[in-house]
């Protein structure tokens, strides 16, 4: 299982939020790049990124943020937040991001998922963020009737070969990941489930390696030292 240590960016200062409440925002680090060459101590190979002014203003907002971690590190960067076009999955991708999340548009416009997956393969993820089990779109901000893996089935229909999957009532909150919800996700389709939200602390982490699961992603946990993010990795890589 892949660990994800995750930067979330407002005005390109790294934050954590709870429940996805921006309310909440509060600032975990002083720099970006410093916080990053931390994860590659620690053994990561990915960073989980998201631009948090671009989840609301719908267009990204802090992409020299991402850009710079991308090229003056060693990790591999996945990035979701205000990526709505074609146009800005083609700029990140060609300035050096590793894989793009799209969210929001994957219920809101299934066709551009569609054909970005045509155009860049497996560098194209969907993250699906739910509350009690239906998605949510817009930063969190909307919710919908759609169940969390009738989206991921039609996802997976398209050729979405990486979902992120984040019980929104978990996040930021120190609770444990949604176990219940993720095997859901993971029977549900063949694609690879990263799971999102409620991380805590090592024994999270060998219960969702041992779900089978793609990935995790820690944010919280690592800022508030829950979770020794070297003892993470090296469980998921015995």
């Amino acid at each position: 299982m892949i660990i994800f240590p995750a930067i979330d960016i407002i005005d390109g200062k790294p934050v954590r939020l709870y429940k996805g409440d921006f309310s909440t925002a509060k600032q975990v680090a002083s720099d970006v790049l410093e916080t990053a060459e931390g994860f590659v101590r620690s053994g990561c190979q990915w960073v989980h990124m998201v631009d948090l002014d671009g989840s609301l203003k719908k267009e990204p907002v802090n992409a020299q943020t991402f850009i710079s971690v991308a090229k003056q590190t060693t990790l591999k960067v996945e990035l979701g937040g205000g990526i709505r076009t074609m146009k800005d999955i083609d700029f990140y991708i060609n300035n050096g991001i590793s894989r793009i999340i799209l969210g929001s548009v994957a219920l809101k416009n299934p066709q551009l998922v569609k054909e970005a997956v045509k155009e860049f393969g497996d560098a194209i993820a969907v993250g699906i963020d739910a509350k009690n089990g239906y998605a949510a779109t817009e930063g969190w901000m909307e919710s919908s009737d759609v169940y969390f893996t009738d989206l991921a089935s039609q996802m997976e229909d398209v050729g979405v070969s990486t979902i992120i999957y984040t019980d929104i009532g978990k996040d930021g909150t120190l609770a444990g990941p949604n176990l219940e919800q993720l095997t859901e996700i993971n029977n549900a389709v063949s694609c690879n489930i990263t799971a999102s939200g409620g991380v805590t602390n090592i024994d999270d982490i060998i219960s969702l390696r041992d779900s089978g699961l793609y990935g995790a992603i820690c944010g919280k946990s690592i800022y508030e030292k829950t979770l020794d993010l070297k003892q993470a990795v090296e469980a998921c890589n015995d």
